[in-house]
């Protein structure tokens, strides 16, 4: 029996998780993605082509390889039918879980109407609905991607679930939908992805079962996790190793090797406390030169320094092996880089990451800088100040680097 190794991003989402499980999709039989929604982007470059990736398994690059969406992601259909239409024959090579929640157009309207109500509270969603879907999920009064099988039950059972709850759909202003036009929408729904929906549990464990090469992937990044990140500015799903197990139906030893996945320097979308942001003309350039704007939703993200105190705390989180450095080249050309290596806290200085960060200020590290890393593939001619960058990060995250990216190109890639 394999093993299932795993892809994990580290700190707030956007750490550059596709190039990798692209790069590493190539060397396997299956790539898995565990939860999330939509709003997850996978942005994947090769031979100058940008690929931007929202539901679909990073491993549809690979023509060989199986694509699982698995039970723990929650489905919008319209989103995943728009983004299988880049592909040629996708039959046979992507499977979605009948055990997935759906999330249809009524999600996003609740999501977008309850952050307006908030005002100067909202978390910052990305507004595709992500966090209704999971929440009639807890409910029990979710739909799964199964029940496409059989439409007109499933309309009967959503317009229920809208009578059930008119007090407050009407608050948030929402309709209902017209039984004609719903059933419509969901009869072409199924005419697109029935191919697609099977159990993919048992298809996951087969493939263990015949010693294949597995890849899992999630989606976000640990600070997001519903439970270990800076909540409530976080995402609604595990975004941690262990959510691949629940989001896969697998268990803890199924699992191999851990790859975590941090860039170079800190970003963040949306609300929510940010240590180390850097609100001057630094984190202006990293957004300039890293081309910091969100797949999904083209908000431009915060930047700041790479941020030692968290990334060792999610490695411990995720029992990380190694980590892919991603973004090297951005740094290019600073005459100083700055590192976080500890927290001050009303006064006092701590090494570890508090539940609650509002009050945290960071104790910075400064290292000299290099002139250029982008497009270097071996690592010995990497300028002395990128390679002393690296040691230090891993004497402080007690994680080593394996894989360090020097442009957004599958090629520029460092395996150590």
């Amino acid at each position: 029996m394999s093993k299932a190794d795993l892809i994990v991003g580290i700190q707030w989402g956007d750490e550059g998780k596709g190039k990798i499980v692209d790069m590493l999709a190539q060397k396997y039989d299956m790539v898995c993605r565990s939860q999330g929604g939509h709003n997850a982007g996978h942005t994947i470059w090769v031979d100058g082509v940008r690929y931007a990736l929202h539901l679909i398994p990073s491993g549809v690059l690979n023509k060989d390889a199986i694509n699982i969406v698995g039970n723990g992601v929650v489905l919008s259909p319209s989103s995943i039918i728009e983004e299988m239409e880049q592909f040629d024959n996708l039959e046979g090579r992507l499977f979605i879980s009948d055990k997935a929640h759906l999330n249809l157009p009524y999600h996003a309207q609740i999501d977008i109407a309850r952050e307006k109500l908030k005002g100067d509270k909202a978390i910052g969603t990305t507004g595709k609905g992500i966090g209704p879907a999971y929440a009639d999920k807890i409910n029990r009064t979710g739909h799964r991607v199964g029940e496409l099988l059989d439409t007109k039950k499933l309309c009967d059972s959503i317009l229920e679930s809208f009578e059930i709850n008119r007090p407050i759909y009407e608050a948030l202003k929402i309709k209902t939908p017209k039984k004609e036009e719903l059933l419509r929408e969901l009869e072409g729904y199924k005419e697109k992805l029935e191919p697609f929906i099977a159990n993919t549990t048992n298809l996951v464990w087969k493939a263990i079962d015949e010693d294949k090469k597995i890849l899992l992937e999630g989606a976000q990044g640990t600070l997001l996790d519903i439970d270990h990140g800076t909540y409530p500015y976080v995402t609604s799903s595990s975004t941690v190793s262990a959510g691949a197990c629940t989001g896969l139906g697998i268990n803890p030893k199924d699992i191999g090797k851990v790859i975590g996945i941090v860039k170079a320097y800190t970003t963040r979308v949306g609300h929510g406390p940010f240590p180390t942001e850097d609100f001057g003309e630094d984190g202006k350039r990293m957004a300039d030169v890293g081309r910091e704007v969100g797949t999904t939703t083209g908000r431009r993200r915060r930047c700041g320094w790479f941020d030692a105190v968290s990334v060792k705390y999610s490695s411990r989180l995720n029992g990380c092996d190694e980590f892919a450095l991603m973004k090297l080249d951005v740094l290019d050309g600073f005459e100083k880089i700055k590192i976080c290596v500890a927290y001050e806290i009303d006064g006092k200085q701590i090494d570890y990451m508090p539940s609650n960060l509002d009050r945290v200020k960071p104790i910075y590290e400064e290292i000299e800088g290099w002139d250029k890393v982008e497009g270097i593939s071996d690592f010995d001619k990497l300028p002395e100040g990128a390679k002393r960058y690296i040691r230090r990060i891993e004497e402080l995250t007690q994680t080593k680097v394996g894989i360090i990216s020097t442009s957004p190109d599958r090629n520029d890639t460092i395996v150590l």
